[in-house]
């Protein structure tokens, strides 16, 4: 069983910068494909962004590709999603998710191949 846990959220001005983070607990976490997802207010769960096991291929949606980066420190059992370039639009809560595969090239952006997920965090951006 693994256990995420997310920090690093918050309320920010528009083009500002946040950094999110989750921890990983209780299985090895090098073995996982991570991702961060979103949902903001009225809307579905989405797809924000992936990080494979090694070779650590990354892939983003559409809307935050250029402004987020996604990355993680096997050393530390942490990924990490830094955001810059912040939009109200960003405002959602953020979480974090697990995907146990032998997959090391492609980091999937469904919600329903994740097996394990953080309880997420807070980013308002004001406008």
């Amino acid at each position: 069983q693994v256990q995420l846990v997310e920090s690093g959220g918050g309320l920010v001005q528009a083009g500002g910068s946040l950094r999110l983070s989750c921890a990983a607990s209780g299985g090895t976490f090098s073995r996982y494909t991570m991702g961060w997802f979103r949902q903001g207010p009225g809307k579905e769960r989405e797809f924000v962004a992936a990080i494979t096991r090694n070779p650590g291929l990354t892939s983003y949606e559409d809307s935050v590709k250029g402004r987020f980066t996604i990355s993680r420190d096997n050393a530390k059992n942490t990924v990490y999603l830094q955001m810059n370039s912040l939009k109200p639009e960003d405002t959602a809560i953020y979480y974090c998710a697990a995907e146990f595969t032998t997959n090391q090239y492609y980091g999937s952006s469904q919600d329903r191949d994740y097996d394990y997920w953080g309880q997420g965090t807070q980013v308002t951006v004001s406008s």
